[in-house]
């Protein structure tokens, strides 16, 4: 008899052959939580606690927990999800829809709501809309088919009309990113508005009159309140807003190459860009250098939304960073509010506050 130690108290594991395994190769599982329970002299509710990620919160000691661990590898055994889940009457996933998963801004939402969902023993469906309401409301049909505990989107259009049903079932959900005011689900975004009036004023406070903004997709919470701070701005320093210099509708890297060549082309007044995404901003880029001109000296530019290569460029550019990391950790746990305390009605929205991070993409001139 081999004796393991446990905290303060040395437990006697018996040598007991391995469970007899399934057709599959794997053991049973309630017969091998017994075993383990046991050879270790603890109950089999320690074992399924340690087993299912669950140790911390029962505050199981860290002894006992490897011992687990390391019989029911010795035995081969995997905790079965799905039974658990069954028992409790419960899925354990949630499912979340983005547009584009291609845009770190997205990628980064989507990564702090899997963390998020981890800690919950939760697991995540993930869903690509690829900008498309069609397609959004196909993977939304599929998550409820699915039977998802909760929801997490970043919606792409500028109709809620087909979450109403979301709303009905009282399927807890939260929207992130972008937000209808006027439906009544709980939101997490960035200060859009504010944003945008802070980038705009950085360039009109060092002089550039005919700023240029490549907007995205039109209609959507987060375009129309960048938009109306961009103009906020220009109203402010009685500065005449020119509707041929709002360009776009979309807030992909193709759409902000087009429109960058197409005003290098038609406006040759234009002294600054301002790209409502770090898309848009990389296609300006391309644009501008195939183009030959050179950034601050030729033209500034800022982007909404900060990535890492944004300093790292040969000149590192001026951005309003949104903060998607509190982003993602706000959704989830608004998320999770609703799905333990399903009595408690959701309302209301939280926004958080972008950061203008200045580089050397933005030159000061003189009129």
């Amino acid at each position: 008899m081999k004796k393991i130690a446990v905290g303060n108290k040395r437990l006697r594991q018996k040598q007991v052959p391995p469970p007899a395994a399934s057709r599959r190769g794997q053991a049973k599982p309630h017969t091998t939580l017994k075993r383990i329970a046991d050879q270790l002299d603890v109950s089999m509710s320690t074992v399924s606690r340690v087993l299912s990620g669950q140790a911390r919160r029962h505050r199981i000691s860290t002894q006992t927990e490897t011992a687990v661990s390391n019989l029911a590898r010795q035995f081969n055994f995997v905790p079965n999800q799905l039974a658990r889940g069954l028992r409790l009457k419960k899925t354990l996933t949630i499912g979340l829809v983005i547009p584009d998963l291609s845009n770190p801004f997205f990628a980064g939402i989507a990564h702090q709501v899997a963390l998020g969902a981890r800690q919950h023993d939760y697991s995540v469906l993930l869903c690509d809309s690829h900008e498309n309401i069609d397609l959004e409301v196909q993977a939304l049909g599929l998550l409820r088919h699915r039977h998802v505990e909760g929801l997490v989107l970043c919606p792409v259009g500028t109709s809620a009309a087909h979450l109403e049903d979301l709303v009905q079932a009282q399927l807890p959900i939260v929207l992130v990113d972008r937000y209808f005011p006027d439906l009544s689900l709980p939101y997490v975004a960035a200060d859009n508005l504010t944003g945008a009036h802070e980038g705009t004023e950085l360039l009109i406070g060092n002089g550039h009159r005919c700023i240029a903004c490549l907007q995205g997709v039109r209609g959507t919470s987060p375009n129309e309140f960048r938009v109306r701070g961009y103009q906020q701005a220009l109203a402010r320093h009685r500065l005449p807003v020119d509707a041929s210099l709002i360009v776009g509708d979309s807030f992909g890297e193709q759409s902000g190459y087009i429109e960058t060549k197409l005003l290098l082309r038609n406006r040759k007044d234009v002294t600054a860009i301002f790209a409502f995404s770090n898309l848009l901003a990389l296609g300006a880029l391309r644009a501008l250098a195939e183009e030959h001109r050179r950034i601050p000296d030729d033209i500034s530019i800022i982007a909404f939304d900060d990535q890492p290569y944004a300093a790292y460029l040969a000149t590192p550019m001026t951005t309003v960073a949104q903060p998607f990391s509190e982003m993602g950790d706000v959704a989830v746990k608004l998320l999770f509010d609703q799905i333990q305390s399903p009595e408690r009605e959701p309302t209301g929205g939280i926004l958080l506050p972008t950061n203008l991070i200045i580089r050397r993409s933005v030159k000061k001139i003189t009129c």
